[in-house]
């Protein structure tokens, strides 16, 4: 069974509202994460984590109002696991108010202590493991999380380059810098804990955005090859339809096993779900609409030497 076996549709035809789309997500979360930022989890600001184990399932209203009278500014409590009484705590570093010093793990673990006793009771909980990590740590966290990305376009582009040619490798890295940007505008609009988990669902994103960008630019080369008389704009139309099976059974599977996961795995594996979910989308989306234009206006500028007869970049006389 095959979907769009004959697909003729003219993707590069509607470049101009594919920009304006992509532009209605980026923009409203380029404007929302300069007004408040990034909302880091305690591994990238620094500050305490602890893993608590109750008898039965517990409502976390009165527990945070709890740990806030005894010492706590604005607590972060999450659940995890399928049972439904284990539970993290999360003191960050510099919050205001009353809160303890959560750079001393005990001072934060005896304010914890007071509140779970109050709010659970004694010998009902059990604190199972404390996490404490320095704002210093955090922050090389975050430049190793940066530098990471940058690395990864680094080697993509080396490879694009050696496989294909240069032209080909800035489009896909350029693509993938535009999946990149609306996946942060995307964790910025919905206001979601950047986390070691959202940077591992980014970087994988990254991978497979280039990998479908990939498959679509290695049909551009052999139908390039194949059709020398055609020009581009019809070359890469015919290498996008000729991949849209793939591309849709592909796709199609992994954001259902990622919408599964978003709303039955738990709260540790939703956010990694959501976002990698939200790449996928945004991944397919520039691999058709955002690549292939970006790569016929950089071989307009600066034409290859191959294959003359498919650089003929313009629009075609009949699209």
């Amino acid at each position: 069974m095959r979907f769009f076996h004959h697909a003729k549709y003219n993707f590069i035809a509607v470049e101009r509202w594919a920009w304006s789309i992509t532009g209605a997500i980026i923009l409203p979360g380029i404007v929302l994460l300069a007004a408040r930022g990034l909302n880091y989890s305690v591994e990238f600001t620094g500050g305490t984590l602890i893993q608590v184990a109750t008898e039965k399932p517990v409502d976390f209203g009165p527990i945070r109002s709890a740990l806030e009278q005894s010492g706590m500014d604005a607590p972060e409590l999450q659940a995890f696991g399928t049972t439904g009484t284990e539970f993290t705590i999360r003191a960050r570093v510099g919050e205001t108010g009353k809160s303890v010093d959560a750079n001393n793990t005990q001072l934060t673990l005896a304010a914890a202590g007071k509140g779970l006793d109050q709010s659970i009771g004694v010998g009902h909980y059990k604190i199972e493991h404390t996490y404490a990590i320095g704002p210093k740590v955090g922050a090389e966290l975050r430049s190793q999380a940066l530098w990471l990305i940058f690395l990864s376009f680094f080697v993509v582009l080396l490879y694009l380059a050696i496989r294909f040619e240069w032209r080909f490798g800035v489009a896909a890295v350029l693509a993938t810098a535009h999946d990149i940007v609306a996946t942060i505008a995307f964790i910025s609009i919905v206001h979601m804990e950047v986390s070691l988990v959202v940077v591992a669902a980014v970087l994988s994103m990254v991978g497979y955005s280039l990998n479908d960008t990939i498959i679509i630019f290695d049909r551009v080369r052999e139908n390039m090859h194949k059709f020398k008389r055609h020009d581009l704009y019809h070359v890469l139309n015919l290498s996008i339809n000729e991949t849209l099976p793939r591309s849709v059974l592909t796709h199609g599977t992994v954001l259902a096993t990622l919408l599964s996961l978003a709303i039955f795995g738990g709260e540790v594996i939703r956010p990694f779900s959501l976002v990698m979910f939200f790449g996928v989308f945004t991944g397919t989306f520039s691999s058709i609409f955002i690549a292939s234009p970006i790569l016929m206006y950089i071989e307009n500028r600066w034409p290859g030497q191959d294959v003359k007869g498919a650089r003929s970049v313009g629009l075609p006389q009949q699209a």
